[in-house]
């Protein structure tokens, strides 16, 4: 027992030396050890200090010049997703645009087209409402316009949803499950509409006890079935959520609380979404008086497409564009579509996930990256297994900042205190429009990386990783904001 006794003591010790010599900061790229230890100390007296941190800075030449565990490889939530636009960005280019094209195999007579209409996806992400001044019928209500003008006023035959510019599978690995039923996580689809969701509106009209009225967008569409056991509460008790997507169907469980006269905006997901995509389209066609006569059909097989009819097309805004939603919103949904289209088009086959991780690592380990750092599951960050370092996260932003891409990545960050995921954050900091930064949260981690214009006029890439932690992500937060004045003050 004694023998067992003094074995645990040398243990404990040694793990306590351990500990003292993570956050003794001293590291051979160290240039400011006085900053490097107040930010020691920030860490230290934070709620999470019993949490894993890292903390990498480069000056503008991409040296290192202040270190903290940077090497530790960390979950990084969302910050995943300044690989995956970075491989996106040079793996695609700037200017490359997504065609979704509606095919017709018939003819037209009289007006009345005799035949199939196949609407092919080609992975574009953004068939929605953030690129056409909050119309999400804007894409639709043209490529309506454009059959209207060839003279089409009927169309008899069926509608196919064509998908096969993607594989089949719904969802990267590592999504956990109580995710799916909300617009974070929705299914994934090479032809896609409103981001794969319905947009549900729910207002607390009523007395306490009642039912509240719900409306949802698009038309309150019977793609759909929602089950309303929601309940108005009185005013004085809490909002409580809850809302629930049978998996694999299209039945959506409600059984929110909300206090009387309350007001509730959610956008959830939907499953099968070329279907809901040609269940939208002909709908909203219909709307318009152009009439359909056939059946609607989900389809994933390759078509002899030279040999159809070309009736309409829609081009994206270019992916300088679409890469704003994925590092200023961090949206998920357009990282994944971008990611597997990257596969779609470098292999002129079928994109996966897979595939497209691929090709993100690829294009990284061309810019310099050391890729045996980086493990990716997923695109966006949602896979809690996604590992990488805090010194290869500032890596790669030096390296961008030295790309001829340099002003199309700087553009799609996020602005402290101005827009984006950023907005709210930093408003009472010197760093305010100072701060350039991509964030991430997933349940124990928060993340936060970018570039800072410090007090001096100089520009440093930047990365601060907390995993493990079981306080408030606001405590977090304000021990990253701390830090962030260090560096705007100090460098």
């Amino acid at each position: 027992m004694k023998k067992f006794a003094a074995l645990s003591l040398v243990i404990i010790l040694c793990f306590a030396c351990i500990y003292d010599q993570a956050w003794a900061y001293t590291s051979d790229t160290t240039d400011f050890p006085t900053l490097t230890q107040q930010i020691v100390e920030v860490i230290q007296g934070s709620a999470a200090s019993n949490a894993v941190w890292a903390v990498s800075v480069r000056d503008s030449t991409g040296r290192s010049i202040i270190e903290l565990d940077a090497s530790r490889l960390m979950r990084v939530a969302s910050n995943a997703k300044l690989f995956s636009s970075a491989g996106v960005l040079t793996g695609l280019g700037p200017d490359f645009t997504f065609k979704t094209h509606i095919y017709g195999d018939g003819e037209l007579i009289d007006g009345v087209w005799h035949g199939d209409i196949h609407i092919l996806g080609s992975g574009d992400p953004s068939i929605d409402k953030y690129f056409y001044n909050d119309d999400p019928l804007f894409v639709f209500n043209s490529l309506i316009s454009q059959l209207k003008e060839k003279g089409i006023t009927r169309i008899q035959g069926d509608v196919f949803g064509n998908e096969s510019a993607f594989d089949a599978v719904r969802y990267p690995r590592g999504w956990e499950w109580d995710d799916l039923s909300y617009y974070y996580a929705p299914e994934i689809s090479s032809l896609s509409f409103n981001r794969n969701c319905v947009d549900l509106t729910v207002r607390a009209v009523g007395s306490p006890g009642d039912s509240p009225q719900i409306t949802w967008f698009p038309f309150n569409t019977d793609y759909v079935q929602f089950i309303n056991d929601q309940i108005i509460t009185p005013r004085n008790i809490r909002y409580n959520e809850s809302y629930h997507r049978l998996l694999g169907s299209n039945t959506i469980q409600l059984r929110s609380t909300l206090p009387v006269g309350y007001l509730e905006k959610e956008s959830l997901s939907i499953s099968d979404p070329a279907l809901f995509f040609i269940d939208s389209f002909v709908k909203q066609a219909s709307y318009r008086d152009l009439d359909w006569v056939g059946n609607l059909i989900a389809d994933n097989s390759s078509r002899p497409w030279s040999q159809y009819e070309i009736l309409a097309v829609h081009e994206s805004f270019p992916v300088s564009d679409l890469l704003k939603r994925i590092n200023k919103n961090s949206d998920n949904f357009y990282t994944e579509m971008l990611v597997k289209a990257l596969a779609a088009h470098t292999y002129n086959a079928q994109g996966t996930t897979e595939a497209g991780l691929s090709v993100v690592l690829e294009q990284l380990e061309a810019l310099g990256i050391l890729t045996g750092d980086v493990l990716l599951r997923d695109s966006s960050g949602m896979a809690g297994a996604n590992l990488a370092s805090a010194a290869e996260l500032t890596r790669l932003l030096s390296l961008m900042l030295k790309s001829d891409k340099k002003e199309y990545w700087l553009s799609s960050l996020a602005r402290a205190g101005y827009n984006g995921t950023m907005e709210n954050r930093f408003v009472d900091s010197p760093a305010l429009g100072k701060l350039y930064a991509k964030s991430g949260f997933i349940s124990g981690v928060r993340t936060l990386s970018g570039y800072l214009e410090s007090s001096s006029g100089h520009r440093v890439s930047y990365s601060i990783l907390t995993n493990n932690f079981t306080s408030r992500v606001a405590t977090i937060d304000i021990a990253h904001e701390r830090i962030i004045n260090l560096l705007y003050s100090q460098l």
